[in-house]
Formats: C-alpha cells, structure tokens, sequence
C-alpha cells in the first residue's frame, strides 16, 4: 500500500497538469501616470481616482501654475483643461477616460497625446448625479498641434 500510495505521489508530482497549478505568470507591471494639477482642484483628485481604479499607478504633483508643464509637453492652447498626466512618453490632458489611455497604451500610436479640452460634464472627475452625461469627444495631438477625433463618449 505505501509502496502504491509513493508511486501516484511521484506520478502526480511529475504530471503536467501538476505543474501548471504551481505556476503563476509574472505579475503585469503597473503603468505609472504622473499627474501635474493645482493643490485645490476636486475634479482632478476624482480623475486620479478614477486612474488608480482602472490599475494605473499614479503620482500626484500639486503645482500653483501648471502653464510650464503645458508647454514642456506641447498641449496647444485650445486643448488645454485642469491637469496633465504623461504616461510612456504620451500626454493625456484633462478627463481622459482610462480606456482611451489603456487603449493609447495598447496600440501606441504616432501622437504627442491625448486631450479632452475643457472640463466636460460626465467625463470621469466631472460625474453629477442626476445629470445625464452630454456627448463628448476625446481627441488625439501631435507636436504641431493637429488633432483627430479619437473616441466619442456620452449619448
């Protein structure tokens, strides 16, 4: 009995299938986001939320003027909204929904970014309840400023 119980132990411990439940695959590595927002602005500590809860890792910089970081990354005037984030090399100016930026991610595209100008209702950070979200279209930018609907949202 223990010389038949010693045989199947062994035969288990060898079998394929036994070794695919001790694997485990590599964790995926986190993607870092580095934010640039003002200290006071609610909106943009709703869209780091929203970041962190989609699986980006995201570190915060409160700055009183943001208008240099803008310009370090090309964000033309009319693209602009309350806060920067820059992730793999790309910028995601203002309430960018994390699926365009995993989708950015995915298909790395020849932009500078992704933009969401101004601060529109229902865009992550910008949810009202009651409110139905208005339509809404995120845009992609290059470093001479020409833009392209990227992804339309709302209705």
């Amino acid at each position: 009995m223990k010389a038949t119980f010693f045989a199947v132990a062994v035969a288990l411990s060898l079998s394929p299938v036994a070794g695919r439940a001790a694997q485990t695959r590599p964790a995926a590595k986190p993607v870092m986001l580095a934010v640039y927002k003002t200290p006071t602005c609610g909106c943009c500590a709703k869209w780091v939320d929203h970041m962190k809860q989609n699986g980006f890792t995201v570190h915060v910089t409160d700055l009183n003027d943001l208008s240099a970081i803008k310009t370090k990354h090309d964000v033309p005037a009319r693209l602009q909204s309350c806060h920067t984030g820059v992730v793999n090399g790309y910028v995601v100016e203002g309430h960018v929904p994390a699926s365009d930026v995993k989708r950015m991610l995915k298909e790395l595209p020849a932009v500078a970014g992704l933009a969401l100008p101004g601060m529109p209702a229902g865009s992550p950070g910008m949810e009202a309840p009651g409110v139905q979200t208005p339509p809404y279209e995120v845009v992609s930018f290059d470093k001479s400023g020409a833009t392209r609907t990227y992804s339309r949202h709302g209705r």
